[in-house]
């Protein structure tokens, strides 16, 4: 039991560090970025290219930048314009993203899946009581808190943040105060773009990497997004342990339900606290 709880806590710290980006967008831009998931995918192909030159430190920095570049282009380009445009629209906008990205996957790299090993310095196992546990995936719990910690501090404790604080409250308000929404909204959804894509890379030693990698984690995402509350990290981090725990623990006690599980926890939370864990009506 005390193997699955640990998975469990890797999958939902995993899961919060490529759901923070998709949070962060929504609450700045009000948009709904089904492109997300191809940004993970991005970063996860351009982190297995880097890697076989640089090693997966080099990767995970060139995930990291080359993803957040890509981000504000992605911001400038087309989220900019598509503001005041009606939901649908931009569903449909981000959508053909996606399978743009997709195409672009396979016409550069083919449908072979791929994967890396973890770095030297993170291999191993570590002794736990009645059994072991991969170093690796401590680090990966590592590297979600340190992402849940960093957004934090940034969002409350720098200028930059609380002018993406003030401006995911009210936007009218933050630009008449002399903030400079659009390039605030560049700077948030590069963020978002490196984190999905530092994600990408980090989970890539222990699943695989394809094109179709990018369908399920996003569902994911959006359902911690929305049990969570639109726009609040903190509701976040808090559904993305939650859904961690059911989709592993659900393997071992309710196997034949593990696929409806998170789906039915997002619907009683719909019912019964529209507004998620901690945010904004959905």
């Amino acid at each position: 039991m005390l193997i699955q709880i640990l998975n469990g806590l890797v999958y939902g710290t995993f899961l919060f560090a490529m759901a923070s980006g998709l949070a962060l967008m929504f609450g700045l831009r009000r948009i709904v970025n089904f492109a997300h998931g191809a940004l993970y995918m991005l970063g996860a192909y351009f982190g297995y290219t880097a890697a076989k030159l640089a090693g997966f430190w080099g990767g995970l920095l060139v995930a990291a930048l080359g993803l957040a570049v890509l981000g504000v282009a992605l911001d400038i380009l087309v989220f900019r314009p598509l503001r005041g445009r009606d939901p649908l629209t931009t569903l449909l906008v981000t959508f053909g993203l996606a399978l743009i990205s997709e195409d672009f996957i396979q016409t550069f790299w083919g449908n072979d899946t791929h994967s890396f090993a973890e770095p030297a310095l993170l291999s191993g196992v570590v002794q736990l009581p009645g059994t072991t546990f991969p170093i690796y995936r401590l680090a990966i719990v590592a590297f979600g808190i340190l992402v849940a910690g960093g957004l934090a501090f940034w969002l409350t404790r720098s200028k930059v943040g609380l002018y993406v604080r003030a401006a995911s409250h009210d936007p009218v308000i933050a630009a008449v105060q002399g903030v400079d929404t659009d390039r605030l909204s560049a700077l948030v959804v590069g963020v978002g773009a490196a984190l999905a894509g530092m994600a990408g890379v980090v989970a890539a030693p222990i699943l695989s990497i394809s094109p179709a990698m990018a369908a399920d984690i996003l569902v994911d995402s959006f359902i911690v997004v929305v049990i969570g509350g639109l726009g609040s990290l903190g509701g976040a981090f808090a559904a993305a342990l939650i859904l961690g725990q059911i989709n592993v623990l659900g393997v071992v006690f309710l196997p034949e339900l593990t696929a409806l599980l998170p789906f039915l926890l997002m619907m009683a939370v719909l019912i019964w606290r529209p507004t998620g864990l901690a945010g904004s009506r959905v």
